[in-house]
């Protein structure tokens, strides 16, 4: 079997085989998204682009906040502090937003649980194959 074609899953650190877990559950829900879209989109073409058009707008925008944010804590904390703390929130938001998310979800019932459950198995899954190689990079960072 060539790499290509998962031979060399061994060898894949779990960061990568989370990117591509969390790629291929993006390109599905894209699909799903598209297809919706697609119907949704037929009579009403120029507002999907302005709508569109407004969402690459506001990623732009939350990348500048976040430069923003990170160079005004570079002004109060060592630069790799700064980093820290800001990624560090961002994870901890991130989580709190799936957190309530799922908790949204299973309230929902039928198929949202199942799928609320389905989530919650592969993000703690991912998360007990990433956290150990995190702790190890930073540990080997923080040795530098």
């Amino acid at each position: 079997m060539s790499e290509g074609t998962g031979g060399g899953d061994g060898r894949r650190s779990p960061t990568e085989r989370l990117a591509e877990d969390v790629a291929d559950v993006v390109r599905e829900e894209v699909r799903v998204v598209r297809a919706q879209v697609g119907e949704a989109a037929r009579p009403a073409g120029v507002g999907i682009v302005l709508l569109a058009a407004a969402g690459g707008c506001l990623v732009l925008g939350a990348g500048a906040a976040s430069t923003t944010a990170l160079r005004v804590l570079e002004t109060m904390l060592p630069r790799r502090l700064a980093a820290a703390g800001l990624t560090a929130g961002y994870l901890l938001t991130a989580v709190l937003l799936g957190r309530v998310g799922l908790a949204r979800l299973r309230a929902a019932g039928g198929p949202s649980a199942r799928l609320a459950d389905d989530v919650r198995d592969m993000v703690t899954g991912a998360a007990g194959r990433v956290l150990p190689a995190g702790v190890d990079a930073a540990r080997d960072e923080l040795d530098r």
